[in-house]
């Protein structure tokens, strides 16, 4: 299934009528010689649209978290570059992910969160599918009081189901269905954090209700704030009090093969402690590397901290081509520890932290998006040294496109 915006002015431009294809190819050259993505990936509308498509329904993409929707009936609406979606959890506490769109005359089903009963209904005409999807009723299909219809088959006109996968707690969908198989998407990054966390720790992570989410609206395309989350280089100048405690010689490079992930990890994480009081850890983390933390970009569009006590799942919301929501949602090992009342304050000031270093951040990423209006900039270069994850992301845009 290809999805396009539609624009009454003119049709839907090739890739090659967009941008020159030639840049995209030097993208994928060795890093000395590379260049990054060319401006049109960051300031083209022609291009978003491109983009939605190879990158956003192509792909495993995130829409968000299981815990904002913790109830049976809990429903609500995302919109997708344009592509308006329902998440819900059904009765039996799976949650899928329909196209938010009735198959009668095509009227947005649900627009705002909510707790839904027994059926989707239709504010048009009352048509309602259960919560698997299916169509259960069609009032007055064949006149007043009359709600069946002989020669009308009802399941021919089911809402239209995303391949849907929930990995902890993070709702990854395919809306082309088109993408390898989940299980061997995430295999690489999984066998990589075996060392640190396995699926009974995942089964411990408890969302927190009170200091477990913030979101940020930034002015700049969703690209940067993964490149910028990528590398450590520029921890010395954007962050330089973190640099103190846990600076650039502390940290490494991450590059997931094949080619699916890259980011950063720390030797030099310490636990927030308040008074005596600290976080639950994981049990299985490996005890040489305690202090070990990891910081990776799983692409397209959710940035995971993974630390000995707790872990986030920083995922983005394209909005347009030069704005950006930022969702934060930080998970805790077991109940006590997210929830329980004498770590609170620590809660607090744990969220208050990765605020700060989001927050200082967003100068970098909307500086970048205002160069890219620079008719000279080539798509700019490299570090051999400092910014492999970073290209790696960029080959991955580009050789998605390509």
């Amino acid at each position: 299934m290809i999805i396009f915006f539609v624009d009454q002015n003119h049709k839907n431009k090739t890739l090659s009528e967009i941008l020159d294809i030639q840049k995209l190819k030097d993208v994928d050259k060795q890093i000395e010689a590379a260049n990054g993505l060319p401006n049109e990936c960051y300031i083209s509308e022609d291009y978003l649209a491109y983009e939605r498509d190879k990158i956003f329904c192509d792909k495993w993409t995130v829409v968000g978290v299981g815990s904002s929707i913790p109830n049976a009936g809990d429903a609500k609406p995302y919109n997708l570059l344009g592509i308006p979606l329902i998440i819900i959890r059904s009765k039996d506490m799976k949650i899928r992910v329909f196209h938010n769109v009735c198959s009668h005359r095509g009227f947005k089903l649900l627009d705002k969160p909510c707790n839904l009963k027994n059926v989707i209904r239709c504010p048009y005409h009352s048509w309602s599918y259960d919560f698997a999807g299916n169509l259960v009723a069609t009032p007055h299909i064949g006149g007043l009081d009359i709600h069946q219809f002989d020669k009308f088959d009802k399941n021919k006109s089911n809402l239209k189901e995303v391949k849907t996968k929930v990995w902890m707690d993070i709702i990854f969908v395919n809306i082309n269905s088109n993408e390898i198989d989940f299980n061997k998407y995430i295999k690489p990054l999984e066998q990589r954090w075996s060392k640190f966390i396995n699926n009974d720790d995942h089964n411990l992570l408890v969302h927190s209700n009170d200091y477990g989410y913030f979101n940020l609206e930034v002015k700049c395309n969703w690209k940067f704030a993964i490149e910028n989350y990528c590398e450590s280089y520029h921890l010395p100048t954007i962050h330089p009090e973190l640099n103190k405690v846990s600076n650039i010689n502390d940290h490494y490079h991450i590059q997931g093969l094949p080619n699916r992930f890259a980011g950063q990890g720390s030797k030099k994480y310490e636990q927030p402690v308040k008074g005596n009081k600290k976080f639950n850890t994981f049990s299985n983390w490996e005890k040489s590397m305690l202090k070990n933390s990891e910081y990776i970009a799983l692409f397209p569009n959710v940035m995971i901290g993974l630390h000995i006590d707790h872990f986030y799942v920083f995922w983005l919301e394209p909005l347009g081509m030069d704005k950006t929501k930022e969702h934060m949602q930080i998970y805790y090992v077991g109940d006590e520890s997210a929830n329980g009342e004498e770590l609170k304050e620590l809660r607090k000031e744990n969220s208050k932290f990765w605020k700060n270093v989001m927050l200082e951040d967003v100068s970098a990423i909307e500086g970048m998006q205002d160069g890219r209006h620079s008719p000279v900039y080539n798509g700019g270069n490299f570090s051999p040294a400092m910014d492999q994850p970073t290209h790696q992301f960029h080959k991955w845009v580009a050789n998605s496109l390509i």
